[in-house]
């Protein structure tokens, strides 16, 4: 998933013809027009689906006073779809040469996504983490058929690039089965370590050879899944709002947390979009960084609806934990959004410290919106705001003053 300082082969040769198979060879990273296919959509959509499930168990977890062991088995799960997502959309938009074969292999890769969010809730409740694994397997073994097609049709350095990936996609589901069959204590160190083996595999494939990944949609393809992951957090937060006014009758509570959550999801987006993202994914150190550092961005992101649905019980009193703990399921995800976004996209863009402090400041102004009693959800939304009305109008001043300097005449 890193970039290449020499331009990869024309990529026509995937298109041309309609052959059902064809070779996976790599496509061009100076390719114009590249885009989201509707495949690539649909994986996505599935993909969320798995999130949904994810974040509905987290919202049980918290609301019954399990936030720590609810937080550890989401962010297990998450991992899991994350990082399948994730090598799926660097290979595609690298190798997509859409025949028949690549579109069965990726659709096996969604059947194991829909397995994995099939045994999500009980991971949760159960600790049983036998489906889970087993979804995630068919989704990395369908990642290993689309690499040794790629070894099968290049040369070297290439080739050894794509058998480094299979086989250390292969080793890694070996280390996953500590999950299923080692004590229950000792999961938490199990995922931490394969974790941070599965993230060096990239690290370790790519380093004499890397793929041509094409910036432009990259940037386009993160951006839509994060686009569906806010949709994702938005419908949760209605039902659970709808759901409470229809059981309970408390407008007047849920009012607040409403408008709140809406002016947070609001600014999460335009904070994100804000900026050309894809101006900035040049080298290969940065590609890493700001691709891993992605299961930060979709996490919080998620989370923040699962947040407001445990904030909208906790009013109605289905919850048994307290506001101040309710807020916080709102507010402490929403200010690692903000530092995340910040940290891999916004700081690349701000000029002088003014700028800069925006967004850190305003993670902060959230967290002690917290101990604001029922008022804290809306709160951080006003404040979530404010910082998008302050980045602007910086922004705008600036490039006001840009306009206004003089042009010096040229030398004769």
């Amino acid at each position: 998933m890193t970039s290449s300082s020499t331009p990869a082969p024309d990529p026509s040769h995937a298109f041309a013809g309609h052959r059902p198979l064809r070779r996976l060879m790599a496509r061009g990273r100076g390719e114009a027009h590249r885009a989201s296919t509707p495949l690539e959509l649909f994986f996505d959509l599935c993909f969320v689906v798995a999130i949904a499930q994810a974040g509905i168990q987290l919202v049980h977890a918290v609301a019954e006073g399990h936030a720590g062991e609810g937080i550890l088995d989401y962010a297990m799960v998450f991992f899991a779809i994350w990082w399948a997502w994730m090598n799926f959309t660097w290979f595609a938009s690298a190798y997509d040469n859409d025949d028949v074969l690549y579109r069965v292999v990726t659709l096996i890769q969604i059947a194991g996504v829909l397995v994995l969010a099939a045994g999500i809730s009980r991971a949760f409740e159960d600790h049983e983490f036998l489906a889970v694994w087993l979804g995630y397997v068919i989704m990395r073994l369908a990642m290993v058929t689309q690499w040794l097609r790629v070894a099968r049709s290049s040369e070297a350095p290439e080739r050894t690039m794509a058998l480094r990936y299979a086989g250390g996609v292969l080793l890694c589901q070996i280390g996953w089965l500590g999950l299923v069959v080692l004590p229950e204590g000792a999961r938490a160190w199990v995922f931490l370590v394969m974790a941070v083996l599965e993230m060096c595999v990239p690290l370790y494939a790519e380093k004499d050879h890397p793929t041509s990944w094409h910036p432009r949609h990259i940037a386009e393809r993160y951006g839509l899944f994060t686009i569906i992951v806010l949709g994702e957090t938005i419908a949760a937060a209605t039902v659970a709002v709808k759901n409470g006014i229809d059981e309970n009758d408390e407008l007047g509570e849920l009012l607040p947390i409403a408008a709140g959550g809406l002016l947070i999801i609001f600014a999460a987006w335009w904070i994100y979009f804000v900026v050309p993202i894809h101006v900035h994914l040049r080298s290969n150190k940065q590609a890493f960084l700001w691709g891993y550092g992605h299961y930060l961005v979709f996490a919080s992101a998620a989370a923040i609806g699962a947040g407001l649905e445990v904030a909208v019980e906790q009013a109605v009193g289905k919850a048994h934990i307290s506001t101040l703990a309710a807020s916080a399921a709102v507010t402490l995800p929403t200010a690692l959004y903000l530092l995340t976004v910040w940290a891999l996209h916004s700081r690349h863009f701000k000029f002088g410290i003014t700028q800069q402090l925006v967004l850190p400041s305003t993670a902060l102004l959230v967290i002690c919106c917290t101990f604001l009693g029922e008022w804290a959800v809306l709160a951080a939304g006003l404040v979530s705001a404010l910082a998008v009305a302050t980045g602007t109008t910086l922004t705008a001043r600036m490039s006001g003053r840009e306009h206004r300097q003089p042009v010096s005449a040229p030398a004769s």
